[in-house]
Order: C-alpha cells, then sequence, then structure tokens
C-alpha cells in the first residue's frame, strides 16, 4: 500500500495545504469551479449512480465527494501554474509583445447554431450542420441586398442580427461583441477575430466563419486607438503566461516544486522521499522528451 499509494495521498495534501496558504484568494473561485464542473458532469449522465459508477471506473474514487476534492486541488494548481508562469515573464517580453499588438478593434456577429444533438447519427449532425451553414450563407445574400437597396452597412447588419442571431447575449444590441482583440474571447473565437482583423472598418465577412459555437456572419465596426502600455501590461502578462504554459510542457511541474520548497516541505521517510525524487526527475525527463519530440 505503501510503495503504490502514499506518494501520491502525500503529495496531494501537501499541494492543497501549500496552495491554500499561497493562494488564499482562489480558494472560492476553485472550489465555484469544482461544483460547476461537477453539475455540468453530472448532466452527462442518466443519474448520479452512473457518473460515481462511471468515476470509479476511471479514476478509482469511491465517493463523489472524494473526485470532486481532486477537481478542487486541481484548480488550485492550475492557478499556481499560472501564477508561477506569470512571475518568470520579463520586462523585455512584455515590451516586445506591446510593440507588435494589434489595435483593439470592435465587432460584431450573428451566429448561426447547428441543432445538433447527442442522439443523431452522423449523416443527421452533417445535415444540421449544412442547414445552420446554409442559413448563414443567406443571411449574408440578405445583407448585401439590403445595402444595395440603400441601407447602410452598420443598420442593416444590426437589423439582422436582432432577427436571426443565436447569440442571445449580443443579439439585442445589434450583434456587437464590443471591445475586442485576438485574446479576448478565447481559443474558441480564434477563427472569428482573426477574421475580423483582416476587414476594414464598416466591413462584413462576404463569407460564413465557422467555431466551436457553429457559423458565424461579421462585421468589422471600428478600429480602437492602442491603449498606453500601463493600461494593458496586467492583459499582456496574462497572455504570455498562456503561452508559455502552453510552450513548456515542464512548467507545471517546476512551478508545483517551487510552492512546495518556498513552504519548506521536506519528506522525512527515506522510502517515500527517494519515491518523490524519482517521480520528479522522471517525469521532467519524460515531458523534456516529449517535447523534443513535437519540435522536431
Amino acid at each position: 500500500m505503501k510503495d503504490k499509494y502514499a506518494l501520491s495521498i502525500l503529495v496531494n495534501m501537501i499541494d492543497k495545504k501549500v496552495l491554500e496558504e499561497t493562494f488564499k484568494d482562489n480558494i472560492e473561485k476553485a472550489k465555484k469551479a469544482s461544483e460547476s464542473y461537477l453539475s455540468a458532469l453530472k448532466e452527462s449522465y442518466d443519474s448520479e449512480e452512473k457518473l460515481l459508477s462511471a468515476i470509479q471506473q476511471y479514476y478509482g474514487f469511491s465517493t463523489l465527494d472524494e473526485y470532486k476534492e481532486q477537481v478542487y486541488l486541481s484548480y488550485m494548481q492550475s492557478y499556481a501554474v499560472e501564477a508561477y508562469a506569470k512571475e518568470k515573464i520579463t520586462d523585455k517580453e512584455i515590451e516586445n509583445y506591446y510593440k507588435n499588438m494589434e489595435n483593439d478593434i470592435e465587432v460584431s456577429h450573428i451566429l448561426i447554431t447547428p441543432q445538433v444533438t447527442d442522439k443523431m447519427n452522423d449523416d443527421e449532425k452533417k445535415k444540421a450542420e449544412t442547414e445552420a451553414e446554409t442559413k448563414a450563407k443567406s443571411i449574408i445574400t440578405e445583407l448585401k441586398d439590403a445595402v444595395k437597396k440603400g441601407s447602410s452597412v452598420a443598420d442593416a447588419f444590426s437589423e439582422l442580427a436582432k432577427k436571426y442571431s443565436e447569440d442571445e447575449s449580443t443579439k439585442d444590441k445589434g450583434g456587437s461583441l464590443g471591445e475586442v482583440n485576438k485574446t479576448t474571447l478565447g481559443d474558441s473565437y480564434t477563427n472569428l477575430i482573426n477574421k475580423a482583423y483582416t476587414l476594414k472598418d464598416g466591413a462584413y465577412s462576404t463569407e460564413t466563419i465557422k467555431t466551436d459555437n457553429g457559423y458565424h456572419v461579421i462585421m468589422r465596426n471600428k478600429t480602437y486607438d492602442k491603449k498606453d502600455l500601463k493600461d494593458v501590461k496586467q492583459q499582456i502578462i496574462e497572455t504570455l503566461a498562456k503561452e508559455k504554459i502552453k510552450k513548456d510542457n515542464t512548467i507545471s511541474v517546476n512551478a508545483l516544486q517551487h510552492y512546495r520548497k518556498e513552504k519548506g516541505m521536506e519528506i522525512e521517510d527515506s522510502t517515500l522521499a527517494t519515491q518523490y525524487s524519482n517521480y520528479i526527475s522522471n517525469t521532467l525527463a519524460s515531458l523534456t522528451q516529449e517535447k523534443n519530440n513535437t519540435t522536431k
């Protein structure tokens, strides 16, 4: 039992204590995130019993509370890794990013979501996707026709967004996503924002844009003046930290190591101390090899 489970249990106990002391302000955030995650997971199963059975089978936890506690710890660990990555960002990196940073823009969109469900077969899902894309294309045609008849692009786009868009949070605002840049909306909107930056102010997309949320028609409303560095510095640090985490797969191990050492972690049991040392060394070696293979 000691050889098989003791180290994992010990490290989790240490991380919980260390991270709750170091990141007190993140405790409630992590608890809410773990609760939300588990609630969403429950909706994917017909019953709580089936969910528990799956968790027992795939993760080895005997109760939902045990699993929830592990999810909570995972969130705390992710916050620690992000904080560690931010500490590694240099002033030179910030200045270089700012120098090449594009101005914020205002973008509006009309979203058509494919009516796909888990119960559909592949043909049915493909049909739903095609129907959504076709509807989005018809909106572009309708927009072109409205402009030809004398309507301004902005007015026509706003009216069509209110009429057709399935993004309930923006449709009543004419589809406006507000002031955005390439980091504002997250990875799921990368295609949309990249396309928006190729448009001129007042222009709209003549082809549909696919994201995880569906098919979009977009319009670039205006370009904002570039903000002062002091006003966007924190945003730049957050962006650079995320990029650093993506590029360096060893950073999560090094980050947790850092905070454990910072709090003076020592393992007195010689067997566990050796296991821990080997675990860290082997994990870092494996991750480094994996990184080298992907960059070849």
